[in-house]
């Protein structure tokens, strides 16, 4: 049997410290995006070679773990998953989908209701995408329009559409941390959705009052002219997802409803056009999906080497001194929230925190009897509040860029993911929503 020894984490460590050492030294040098300057695809690889060096056993051995680990079955039919979310992204922007959206919601919000229908507005369009800096992109422009003619706070309106942006990021089937989640967990997107939901919903409602007191009556300029049918590939999606149809039909679905949008009404596009599209969202989802291959088969290194154990009993005796009993669901609920919640200050990645934790998340679960759609449901949710509120994360990077205002004055008034935090916690402690069993297959 494997002994638990943290030794077997150093190869983790190394890769933080390369990944965040790396963001901090750019960061003292005033480079813009200075997390994103090296990628975690390559800073990983280090840690890789030192995991193989930590091993025991003979050499080819340890290899094929590593192998093994890179082909397991979750990983794989994850990336499959990230590389049709990214197509379907990619042809329903293309064919105008995104701006017929924003400009659809933005002809139907009430002038009292700007804070609040800007909330909705970005969530839903976040929701559909699966993607919130892709979001953020596509509506902050808008909103800081919006702000500067209703003379409403910068930092207020900005904040909201990053807190709606982070809703649809943590909720949408298509979003690259759901498809994490409920990989790792071996849970149905759908009931995690459900799970995910009840808890996201409360957060909506209180973020959106509050939003409603801090409104004004302001008008909002007239939207530009869109093709209500363009937002038809996001409905379709975001309907036969919840209906429990297979994630890869849903996306092959979207992807093949959007292109035949785009043939049918937009001048110039062609098969041709339709195909560059679809490949560019393969592209466009090339480093989370060599990082998903590197992180699979460097967690099967870990775990085999006792470091993924060690872990598990590291966390465990830290939510002991948050008052969960040991041995209970609360323990085990507490240790993944925390676990996910960490790595992600260290990374300022919620997808690569859920990648690092889901094997960790799993064992937990299976310890302390967390139903896997509560376990996939709080990984999500404390990787998204935590990315939502970092300084120097991407989403409040890009936000701030465009804002031209400070990224730490912008992270308090993120509200929804403080809020989100609140109630996660809270429906910990009072073992809320009840998880029904699912039916016998």
């Amino acid at each position: 049997m494997t002994s638990k020894t943290p030794l077997a984490l150093l190869p983790l460590a190394l890769f933080l410290v390369l990944f965040v050492g790396s963001g901090l030294w750019y960061q003292a040098h005033d480079v813009d995006y200075a997390f994103y300057q090296i990628s975690a695809p390559v800073a990983i690889l280090p840690a890789i070679a030192l995991a193989i060096l930590l091993g025991k056993g003979a050499l080819n051995k340890r290899i094929e773990t590593f192998v093994n680990g890179v082909g397991d079955n979750t990983i794989t039919t994850m990336i499959l998953i990230y590389l049709l979310a990214g197509a379907f992204a990619s042809v329903a922007k293309a064919v105008g989908g995104v701006d017929a959206t924003v400009n659809f919601g933005l002809s139907i919000v009430p002038p009292a209701l700007i804070l609040p229908g800007l909330f909705v507005i970005t969530a839903f369009v976040a929701t559909s995408m699966g993607t919130s800096m892709g979001t953020i992109a596509a509506i902050a422009p808008i909103a800081i329009g919006v702000a500067e003619a209703a003379d409403l706070p910068m930092l207020l309106t900005v904040g909201t559409v990053i807190g709606g942006a982070m809703f649809g990021d943590n909720l949408s089937i298509i979003s690259d941390t759901t498809i994490a989640a409920t990989r790792t967990q071996g849970c149905d997107m759908r009931d995690k959705f459900k799970m995910n939901f009840k808890i996201a919903l409360p957060a909506a409602i209180v973020t959106m009052i509050w939003l409603f007191f801090q409104s004004s009556t302001a008008q909002i300029s007239a939207p530009q002219d869109y093709d209500l049918i363009r937002v038809l590939p996001y409905v379709a999606v975001l309907g036969l997802a919840v209906a429990g149809v297979n994630v890869m039909l849903v996306l092959f679905s979207g992807i093949v409803l959007a292109g035949g949008i785009g043939l049918s009404l937009q001048d110039g596009y062609t098969f041709a056009t339709w195909s560059k599209d679809i490949y560019s969202g393969y592209t466009g989802m090339q480093e989370i999906l060599i990082l998903s291959l590197l992180i699979g088969g460097l967690g099967a290194l870990m775990k085999a080497q006792g470091g993924l154990d060690w872990l598990v009993s590291a966390i465990e005796k830290i939510s002991r001194i948050f008052g969960a009993k040991p041995g209970s669901t609360r323990a085990g609920e507490l240790s993944i929230s925390a676990s996910v919640a960490l790595t992600n200050l260290c990374t300022a990645n919620n997808t690569v925190s859920i990648l690092i934790n889901g094997s960790v998340a799993k064992d937990i679960s299976t310890r302390y009897n967390v139903d896997p759609r509560r376990s996939a449901s709080l990984l999500d949710i404390f990787s998204c509040v935590t990315q939502g509120i970092l300084p120097y994360g991407a989403q409040i990077l890009l936000a701030s860029s465009l804002a031209k205002v400070s990224p730490l004055s912008l992270i308090g008034y993120v509200q929804y993911s403080w809020i989100l935090g609140v109630i996660a916690l809270l429906s910990i402690f009072f073992a809320w929503p009840k998880v029904t069993p699912l039916p016998a297959k």
